[in-house]
């Protein structure tokens, strides 16, 4: 079992091809996660992607989205390993600094693909 196990959960009350563009480019990757050197070893579209992970840790990552509704449940699998052996407080700090950046990327992108979107109000479609 992989030492960081991250999973999070959050909707988007937009269309799943419109959270799945905020993923498609390789330089977005950069700002979600800048230590983490991804690389697809599985492009599903709109259903997302998944990665291998190298740089600060080792192991994978998934972006899985569901449509659910009138938008998307963002699913976010991080699965990996601090390089070496890490005491386990080290473990712990980043498992939890892991956990609040999985929460930063899911409601950074909610905030700024819903933007204008009042509640309530159906997303509009691409």
């Amino acid at each position: 079992m992989p030492s960081v196990d991250v999973v999070d959960e959050t909707f988007l009350a937009v269309p799943p091809a419109v959270v799945a563009a905020a993923f498609a480019q390789p330089p977005a990757w950069r700002g979600y996660w800048p230590d983490l050197t991804l690389d697809v070893y599985a492009d599903r579209g709109v259903q997302g992607l998944r990665w291998t992970v190298a740089g600060a840790l080792v192991g994978t990552m998934e972006v899985w989205l569901e449509p659910v509704l009138d938008g998307t449940l963002l699913h976010y699998f991080l699965r990996a390993d601090l390089p070496g052996d890490p005491p386990a407080k080290r473990v712990r700090r980043e498992v939890r600094r892991r956990q609040l950046a999985a929460k930063e990327v899911s409601l950074g992108l909610k905030t700024t693909l819903e933007a204008g979107r009042p509640p309530g109000v159906a997303p509009a479609l691409p």
